[in-house]
């Protein structure tokens, strides 16, 4: 059996891909713990587009004055 080794996403180390890794794709719980600080706090995020409230059927109708 070959062991996948990869390089872990926070501090670039050697990490285990394998299910002995508790923490993969992380070489560590710090590393996983950090990275996941980061999204906590808002530092990382996912592009989305904005949502349309008028796609939304269970949203009020807009105000027409």
């Amino acid at each position: 059996m070959t062991t996948r080794v990869g390089r872990c996403p926070h501090c670039h180390k050697p990490a285990l891909l394998e299910p002995a890794n508790h923490w993969r794709p992380f070489c560590s719980e710090r590393c996983k713990l950090i990275d996941l600080g980061e999204w906590m706090s808002g530092r990382f995020s996912i592009p989305a587009e904005p949502e349309d409230p008028a796609a939304d059927p269970d949203s009020p109708p807009p105000d027409r004055h």
